[in-house]
């Protein structure tokens, strides 16, 4: 692909942390401390299965040796018995270790997932504008669920073949110490080259993780409705599907080279399997020639190198397999140790109701360091009042609008409500306090009322209509066939840009907040949506402070104070005729922006007379 076609490769880098595993393995671990009961009930299990399962090779020695040669059929049968009942039990053992196997990682996945969850929800919204959907996801799915098979398989792995292991060790050296250390000679070979192949493994498999978070991100992106929309209107199906293939063959080929690390290795080790009960029958036969052991003995013991070379083979597999594990874990706690820029104060003020008033004193802020949004502004806000926020684009009207609901803190300064410091408020307190109207209306894929109840589910039914009908929406709505039950489908798709805004007009009325937040962009409207969108602003400026993003001409004429922004900068504040007057930048954007409504809205009135005067 073209670096012209390759140009938003370099916003998913990753960031991740490698870490320490000796720090990693530990921190890992603490997820198994609320659920200790359960692991010991399945560590019995492993314990009881491993002993059960040593026990029929001695059984097979004592047919061979004794049962058999001296034609004892009730020895036989009672040998016999004995294998199946010990293969009956060990499967019954086996049915309730995989259920505690189940229930405890799957207890676990649900703990990681949620204190995640928590975790994201907790952190700023810098971190949002900075992360992809598609990366944040699959850390809280993909990542998570990866989990369960450490939890449930490799973890429980490396337990039952380290106790497979010792107790076939200490059984095969009580029946020949001369077979058993011909035995274990080989397992070094087993054990040691796996820590190079474990690195390797984990660093593909955080690499693999990483590519599918690229991929999951451009699928998230392409195929929610507005990259949809984006996507077909530009025609750039052909370049996204492109995209998407390149990102896919990077995991397919990672997939690949990740599997097929340490094959020659575990090659290796099935032939060191092999030659060890070739060892066995040389030896052992040798003694049984010269008749210091018995057939029974050696035939058992090739039995026991299976319980000997497999768990040994399986521990090594399963460090592999944990080293890459770890990636995982390094990229959960890569999330869980962000801290959050804005953080809930220890002993944080409650207020119950607050009266409104705003004070921004000498106040600072930078999204990029040393680039500052805002430089010393300071302005008041009386309750009651509205402030329209004036000036061109990029001169920080929508960054003050961030500082209100500690969306941001200032990088200097302070921002306050009622005359305390917003970072002594309780953010719960603080933004119950707030309603807040954007440009970009969000809404769930849920039904109206459901949207709406979003605000205050407590709402009654009759409070829910009310507010429907102060925003003008209540008619539209009885007019659907479902009502307040219409779905309004992804991201409100289904309603018209008006009616979106109308919805999230009447929502912050449920919420009935104190301080009202409004960037009020209509210019995509048509003028019926307009107008009654205008006349649902008015039952919410009453009796509260509001703070708008004026971009209409009938709200800064109606504002009490008038906040000219410029590159960061307060440059002026007053009333309309004062600014005016003044000469200044305001004067200028009222001649750009605000002097041709006027002269359209006189344009109207002129022709409207004229046609009453016709008629």
């Amino acid at each position: 692909m073209s670096q012209r076609g390759d140009w938003r490769r370099h916003r998913f880098d990753d960031g991740v942390r490698v870490r320490d595993a000796g720090a990693t393995v530990p921190r890992a671990l603490g997820f198994l401390r609320p659920y200790l009961g359960l692991v010991v009930l399945i560590l019995l299990c492993l314990i009881g299965s491993a002993a059960l399962v040593a026990i029929p090779p001695l059984l097979i020695r004592e047919l061979i040796d004794e049962a058999i040669p001296h034609g004892d059929r009730g020895f036989l049968n009672l040998l016999v018995l004995s294998m199946i009942g010990i293969y009956v039990g060990n499967g019954l053992i086996g049915v309730f270790q995989n259920y505690l196997n189940t229930s405890v990682s799957q207890r676990i996945m649900f703990d990681i997932r949620n204190q995640l969850y928590d975790q994201v929800q907790g952190l700023s919204l810098r971190f949002f504008t900075a992360s992809h959907t598609g990366e944040i996801m699959s850390r809280l799915t993909e990542d998570v669920s990866g989990i369960q098979n450490v939890v449930a398989g490799s973890l429980i792995s490396i337990a039952n073949n380290i106790f497979i292991l010792v107790i076939t060790l200490a059984v095969i050296f009580l029946l020949d110490w001369r077979l058993a250390l011909l035995s274990v000679m080989l397992l070094p070979l087993f054990i040691l080259p796996t820590r190079l192949v474990g690195r390797v493994r984990r660093r593909l498999r955080r690499e693999t993780h990483q590519e599918r978070a690229r991929m999951n991100t451009i699928m998230q992106e392409t195929l929610n409705i507005s990259g949809y929309l984006l996507m077909k209107l530009y025609n750039r199906e052909k370049f996204e599907a492109a995209r998407l293939r390149e990102s896919n063959r990077k995991v397919m080929d990672l997939e690949i080279h990740s599997a097929l690390v340490g094959r020659w290795f575990f090659m290796l080790m099935g032939l060191f399997s092999l030659v060890g009960p070739a060892l066995i029958y040389w030896w052992g036969g040798h003694q049984v020639i010269s008749q210091s052991l018995t057939i029974g003995t050696v035939i058992a013991f090739v039995a026991y190198l299976t319980r000997l070379y497999g768990p040994a083979s399986s521990l090594a597999t399963v460090y592999v397999d944990v080293q890459a594990a770890l990636a995982l874990f390094e990229r959960i706690f890569d999330y869980l140790d962000t801290e959050p820029e804005v953080v809930e104060p220890p002993d944080g003020v409650e207020l119950s109701q607050a009266k409104g008033q705003l004070q921004f004193e000498n106040v600072s802020f930078e999204y990029v360091r040393s680039r500052r949004a805002l430089d010393k502004v300071s302005f008041t806000v009386e309750p009651g009042q509205m402030a329209a926020l004036v000036g061109p684009s990029g001169a920080g009207k929508t960054t003050i609008t961030y500082l209100l609901p500690r969306f941001y803190d200032p990088t200097e300064g302070t921002v306050r409500l009622d005359g305390h410091d917003l970072r002594r408020l309780s953010l719960d307190s603080l933004r119950s306090q707030m309603g807040i109207v954007t440009q970009e209306t969000f809404l769930f894929n849920a039904t109206i009322r459901e949207n709406l109840l979003y605000a205050r589910p407590d709402s009654t039914e009759g409070e829910v209509v009310q507010a429907c009908k102060a925003a003008q929406l209540h008619e539209f709505i009885e007019s659907l066939d479902d009502r307040y039950d219409t779905l309004v489908g992804e991201r409100g798709y289904r309603l018209s840009g008006g009616e979106k805004q109308r919805l999230s007009i009447a929502r912050v009325m449920l919420k009935d907040p104190v301080v009202f937040i409004l960037d009020e962009a209509t210019s995509h409207l048509d003028s019926l949506s307009e107008s009654l969108i205008q006349a649902a602003f008015e039952p919410l400026f009453r009796n509260r402070t509001s703070l708008v993003i004026a971009h209409r001409l009938s709200t800064v004429l109606r504002s009490d104070v008038i906040l000219v922004m410029d590159r960061g900068h307060l440059v002026e504040q007053g009333t309309h005729r004062e600014l005016l007057a003044a000469r200044g930048l305001y004067s200028r954007v009222y001649e750009e922006q605000f002097r041709p409504q006027e002269e359209e809205a006189e344009r109207v009135r002129t022709s409207r007379t004229d046609s009453a005067q016709a008629l």
